[in-house]
């Protein structure tokens, strides 16, 4: 996100109450700050321009987009923190995934370590524990959407348990993904001369869809954000082509 590209953070808050803001955040945009110089802000730069006590309760990946929590006190941050520590946050993302996949509430149990070069292995030995339960949602022609629920919080969990599942994210190269043409799902498609074809989607087809968390009343919240511009616009392509 360039600087000439400045979100306006407000358009992009999906709930709010005296404790906590919630963001559907758009892809290509760092949780915290950009380390390229000229990348421009990050979600929590930008939500500290509005509301300056703000921290963050948890992290997405820079090309992840979906439901991003933020507290707007020390005592609500504290609430989310333990929250999250004692997994009594139920995270749903959606995933397009290659290949055709019939994943019935598939539990991955799979020890994750992380390495200095930012790439995340299985690895049974030192890896921390990792789960997460898959669950199709859609089928499609070479691909399928999928809903996972990550139990723990591992970085990058999803994506690696769906490449070990054999179900790589469409456009996550790191973890086996391919990219998905239109002339690869479409019968009749023709592309114009002295034309390179663009993928349908140019980052990891991954949403954090929706988060269900305990206020500090005691009630439980459900929070949904809606598919951004590029995944809707995958789906819609592969719905139409089935």
């Amino acid at each position: 996100m360039t600087k000439e590209k400045q979100l306006n953070i407000e358009d992009f808050i999906i709930f709010k109450n005296d404790d906590f803001v919630a963001i559907n955040k758009p892809p290509h945009v760092s949780t915290l700050h950009e380390r390229q110089e000229g990348a421009g802000k990050g979600i929590l730069e930008l939500l500290k321009e509005v509301f300056p006590d703000v921290q963050m309760c948890h992290r997405l990946d820079k090309e992840t987009s979906g439901v991003l929590l933020a507290a707007l006190n020390p005592e609500a941050y504290r609430h989310a923190s333990m929250a999250f520590e004692h997994r009594e946050v139920t995270k749903i993302y959606h995933a397009v995934v290659g290949g055709i996949h019939d994943l019935k509430g598939v539990q991955v149990l799979l020890p994750l370590l992380s390495l200095p070069t930012g790439i995340v292995k299985v690895d049974k030995l030192n890896g921390k524990e990792s789960e997460t339960i898959f669950n199709s949602i859609e089928v499609y022609r070479n691909c399928t959407l999928v809903e996972c629920y990550p139990i723990t919080g591992r970085m990058h969990q999803i994506r690696v348990h769906l490449s070990y599942l054999k179900a790589p994210i469409i456009a996550d190269h790191t973890y086996g993904g391919k990219d998905v043409f239109l002339s690869k799902i479409k019968k009749k498609f023709n592309l114009k001369k002295d034309t390179d074809e663009e993928p349908l989607i140019k980052r990891v087809a991954l949403h954090a869809y929706a988060l269900n968390i305990p206020l500090l009343n005691g009630e439980r919240q459900m929070i949904e954000a809606p598919y951004p511009k590029d995944m809707r616009a995958l789906i819609n392509q592969l719905e139409k082509n089935r």
